[in-house]
């Protein structure tokens, strides 16, 4: 690889440069291979959080950062196999239920997911709270779980991205999270990795979403489907409402439970609504369905029993105890709940759900940072939404407490401050909003 200068190049990006191809090449490779220093990179990430990157600079710094680890090539190992990705939010079990759906309709499904951090819940976090679940698995461990239940969700390898590692954990630091180039690198440097055939993204928008405005939405769903020019996973994304909690509950070992309501065909209407959406696209992608016969095929999935079935099969394989899907009470479960009602009648016309999530990690559900131990038992189950009429006294919101013991005056005040209630019902909004290709 040519030896550029790392001065000239950050000068270059600082002015608003663009930078071509091999000089982003070198920068990622030489800071994986630790010959440029931390404090350069850094001034790297910043530039591009102020000045922005090109479309080409994108769709390069995301393959640059992919090549620098294992590639995993599976589209060439099945005939078809889809991928998901969340950009997060609270009460998010999309991924949950839609896998041993999809599953369950003959189509093999794989993420490589990842665990809570900040308002967001965790996938794994919540898979974790079934007893025994593995999700640390190998390459072999992975395939032997698509072969087994046609469906499985582990924690990244250490193998795949390791230029994204490093990366992220600067922008951290930095204060270059939220740059749009720096984020599609991220998702997409580990999508692509994994190589899947076809992968769904679901782009959150509103209070509780990393970008709360429609606008910034839809413009990272396009930088995400621009980053897979060229790599041979055909990508598309639905843009989906996150001003509100996603479902009744907001925790784990109570998402684990909603998430088999879900697959009994008993789950929160919005829930089933936004899985049905992204489901739908990943069978029709596979090629092996249109419209309407995917959405005949999730729905039979259901009545039939066989989603719930793949559920067991998929729990059991990834060495979770299946029995879990029968009985509840073989989760964690809250030492204490405390019931919030409504200090007055009318309509709940918002809930800043940023906030409601960063209540649940405050229970304990979540983590503030890396190390954090996550509290499976702590929780919220959100009774009432937004648009939903109250009447005075009625019960608003159940907190649930794990091991921690807390002032259940406090909780409830901290409940109704980030929760309105007016007296007119507010405009709805729809659950998905677009769908992009």
């Amino acid at each position: 690889m040519a030896d550029y200068s790392v001065y000239e190049l950050l000068n270059k990006k600082r002015r608003g440069g663009p930078l071509e191809p091999r000089e982003i090449e070198f920068l990622i490779d030489g800071f994986t291979r630790a010959t440029i220093p931390e404090y350069q990179m850094s001034a790297l990430l910043m530039a591009i959080a102020i000045n922005g990157m090109t479309a080409e600079e994108m769709a390069t710094l995301t393959q640059a950062m992919l090549r620098s680890g294992e590639q995993w090539h599976l589209r060439s190992e099945y005939d078809f196999i889809a991928d998901k990705h969340s950009t997060g939010g609270v009460g998010d079990k999309v991924s949950l239920v839609l896998s041993p759906w999809v599953a369950a309709c003959g189509v093999q499904i794989g993420m490589l997911s990842g665990r809570g951090l900040g308002h967001t819940g965790g996938t794994l976090d919540k898979l974790e709270a079934i007893p025994g679940f593995n999700a640390r698995l190998s390459r072999a461990d992975f395939e032997r779980c698509v072969a087994d239940a046609g469906c499985v969700i582990s924690t990244s390898t250490e193998g795949i991205a390791p230029a994204d590692k490093k990366i992220y954990a600067l922008r951290d630091v930095t204060g270059t999270v939220e740059s749009l180039p720096l984020i599609t690198a991220s998702i997409m440097s580990k999508k692509l990795a994994m190589g899947a055939s076809g992968l769904i993204l679901d782009v959150k928008t509103g209070s509780g979403a990393f970008m709360r405005i429609y606008q910034d939405s839809k413009a990272l769903a396009q930088s995400l489907i621009a980053a897979a020019a060229g790599s041979g996973t055909k990508v598309e994304a639905l843009i989906t409402d996150m001003d509100r909690p996603l479902g009744i509950a907001a925790g784990n070992a109570n998402e684990i439970v909603e998430t088999i309501d879900c697959l009994k065909g008993v789950g929160p209407v919005d829930v089933m609504e936004v899985t049905r959406a992204q489901a739908e696209r990943v069978l029709v992608m596979s090629r092996r369905f249109d419209e309407a016969s995917a959405n005949r095929a999730l729905q039979e999935a259901l009545t039939t029993g066989a989603a719930l079935q793949q559920a067991r099969k998929w729990i059991a394989a990834q060495g979770g105890n299946p029995e879990i899907v029968d009985d509840y009470s073989l989760l964690p479960q809250p030492r204490e709940v405390i019931e919030v009602k409504a200090p007055q009648s009318g309509f709940i016309t918002a809930m800043d759900t940023y906030q409601a999530g960063m209540f649940t990690v405050d229970l304990g559900a979540g983590r503030k940072k890396a190390d954090d131990v996550i509290d499976y038992a702590a929780g919220v189950l959100f009774d009432r939404r937004t648009g939903d009429e109250v009447r005075a006294g009625d019960v608003i919101a159940r907190i649930q407490l794990g091991s921690a013991r807390r002032d259940a005056e406090e909780l409830r005040a901290r409940y109704l401050s980030f929760v309105k209630i007016g007296d007119e019902a507010p405009a709805e909004r729809p659950l998905v909003h677009e769908h992009l290709t």
